[in-house]
């Protein structure tokens, strides 16, 4: 194959991620009759989305009865910290309850009560119960009903593509360069628009949630090439239960549900040490407040041998534990021997979630860039610094949705689209420099990676870490030219490590630069050298990308709250002094 061969596919909508924001999307975008395309590089069957295991939030006061929209905008806004954006929150708000049921109806088959309506489980933070669920497996349920839905559709979905750049001429997406992740085969996709649904950057922590070759930053390194803009990337939630051993699976998640059950956190001491950090909320606080004091207790010598704090749910008799928590009672057997009806879990920070993304129109999901659209975890703006439990769930269904429609309306009225074949060979050449023989090797400087944004950009950080870790990453950068990548018609892996470690050395940048400008400590984002939450610090952070590939940031006043959802937020009681704080 020569190197600047490719097939061609023409579509109306190209949806790049095959997890539950781009499966939703392109649902959307079927029942509008256009042609949609989705692209993913892992089997569709195991996207990102499996990871969302304890539920999807929607205000349906099926037990609570006081729950409303209203409540669901507060708990979300003020435990943000009042940096998200208040119109994206209200539309999740808003627009969870019948999107929830919409799924449950299509076979997601959420947990029922005994009169049919939808059982609710206490998640952290959240006022009342309203985290619908499928045991502790909701996102792998909510995954199989999409794809049985896209299914039904007839829609493609290639789920072996490595999407390499975004096709571009005059501030306009036209398509995407992609190569086939086992024949090195090139595509050139010819689209009107183009929906990012790739995820988050999570992997880049030695503790982490995400698995092998996920969450490696790419769609964000495709969205600042474009032209996009990032928002928040100093945001990072780090989940404060991923399981310590064994090594391999270090930071593995052990979903909230088991808290809002009623799990027990406690140290070495055999102290309930949430009595500390929370004593009204105790274990169903704030996941930001939970993983600071997990994180204390450990680094303080009140955890583990293993490095851990104990997560008890032995209280709670098996038949409960195997009903409510199924998944995590075979996960700890399985990799540990561990009976966690009989005995605590080990459990320690890991990286999550992340808040920050590309920045978009809260309303259609588009970017600055003419027909390039994002939805779910790759998009910025709903969480804040902060994200509640169960509500990323409910993201990728509303704003995937959202997406459909827009780029679908977007389509709908072009009667000609740009192209470009110059654009076209440039994405040939970016993926050609990297095919050559060399002396450094992918996977040990992703390791070091890792290890680096852990010690540098962890839990809690500093301006003396957060410069050194970018000394540290900006030397990998120079050995990128220098790298082992070979190619052959049954495998192109180097190809693929090459490209994530580019996108996840550009994502480390940003969040670093980012947690640099903010000069204060807010929900996720702790420094101990600016411990305080500062009202000086009500503002968001942007990235951008200039013409030499330089990354650029700024400041932004935060979007207005209008007379309406202030009033809610000043009659309402919760965490009061973010709400004072934040109305100052």
């Amino acid at each position: 194959m020569h190197l600047t061969d490719h097939l061609t596919q023409i579509t109306n909508v190209l949806v790049i991620g095959c997890g539950g924001a781009g499966l939703r999307s392109a649902i959307e975008i079927k029942k509008a009759g256009l042609d949609v395309c989705i692209l993913g590089k892992r089997p569709k069957s195991d996207a990102h989305t499996v990871l969302a295991a304890g539920g999807i939030n929607a205000a349906l006061g099926n037990l609570d009865k006081e729950d409303s929209w209203e409540q669901h905008f507060i708990d979300t806004y003020l435990e943000g910290y009042g940096i998200g954006d208040p119109l994206k929150v209200e539309i999740m708000a808003k627009e969870s309850p019948s999107l929830v049921k919409e799924i449950d109806q299509w076979g997601a088959n959420f947990a029922k009560l005994k009169n049919g309506e939808l059982d609710q489980r206490f998640f952290g933070a959240h006022k009342y119960r309203r985290t619908c669920y499928s045991g502790d497996y909701t996102g792998l349920s909510i995954l199989k009903t999409l794809l049985k839905k896209s299914d039904e559709l007839n829609i493609p979905i290639h789920d072996n593509q490595y999407v390499t750049e975004l096709l571009i001429r005059e501030n306009t997406c036209f398509g995407a360069m992609s190569f086939n992740l086992s024949s090195s085969e090139r595509t050139v996709h010819l689209s009107d628009a183009v929906i990012l649904c790739t995820g988050g950057h999570t992997r880049l922590w030695k503790k982490s949630s995400s698995r092998k070759n996920e969450n490696t930053g790419d769609g964000y390194y495709l969205a600042l090439k474009a032209g996009c803009k990032l928002i928040d990337m100093e945001m990072v939630q780090f989940h404060p239960s991923g399981m310590v051993l064994p090594e391999e699976i270090e930071g593995t998640l052990v979903t909230e549900a088991v808290r809002g059950e009623g799990g027990k956190l406690i140290n070495n001491k055999g102290e309930r040490f949430m009595k500390n950090y929370d004593p009204k909320r105790m274990e169903l606080s704030t996941r930001d407040k939970v993983a600071i004091a997990n994180y204390k207790e450990i680094i303080e010598g009140r955890g583990t041998k293993n490095g851990g704090v104990f997560l008890d749910i032995s209280h709670k008799s098996k038949e409960f534990i195997i009903e409510k928590l199924p998944s995590i009672y075979r996960q700890f057997l399985e990799a540990q021997m561990l009976d966690i009806s009989k005995s605590p879990m080990e459990v320690a920070p890991t990286a999550h979630y992340s808040m920050g993304g590309i920045l978009v129109n809260p309303e259609n999901l588009s970017t600055s860039v003419e027909g390039l659209f994002a939805a779910g975890e790759v998009a910025g703006g709903l969480h804040g610094a902060n994200r509640l439990g169960g509500n990323s769930l409910a993201e990728i269904i509303i704003f995937g949705k959202r997406a459909g429609i827009s780029s679908s309306k977007y389509s709908k009225k072009i009667y000609q689209q740009v192209r470009s074949t110059s654009t076209i060979s440039l994405a040939h050449e970016n993926i050609n420099k990297f095919i050559k023989n060399g002396n450094e090797l992918v996977r040990p400087l992703q390791h070091e990676l890792r290890l680096i944004m852990w010690k540098y950009c962890g839990v809690i950080k500093n301006e003396t870490l957060l410069l050194e870790g970018l000394s540290k990453i900006e030397s990998i950068e120079t050995k990128l030219k220098n790298i082992d990548v070979r190619i052959d018609k049954y495998n192109c892996e180097d190809l693929a490590l090459i490209f994530d470690l580019q996108s996840s050395l550009v994502s480390a940048k940003a969040t670093i630069i980012s947690a640099l400008e903010r000069k204060e400590s807010r929900g996720a984002h702790q420094r101990s050298d600016f411990p305080i939450l500062d009202s000086a610090g009500q503002f968001n952070c942007l990235v951008s990308m200039d013409e030499n590939s330089n990354l650029k940031i700024s400041k932004v006043p935060l979007k207005d709250l209008n007379e309406k959802l202030k009033k809610i937020i000043a009659n309402s009681t919760v965490d009061e002094d973010i709400r004072n704080k934040l109305l100052e």
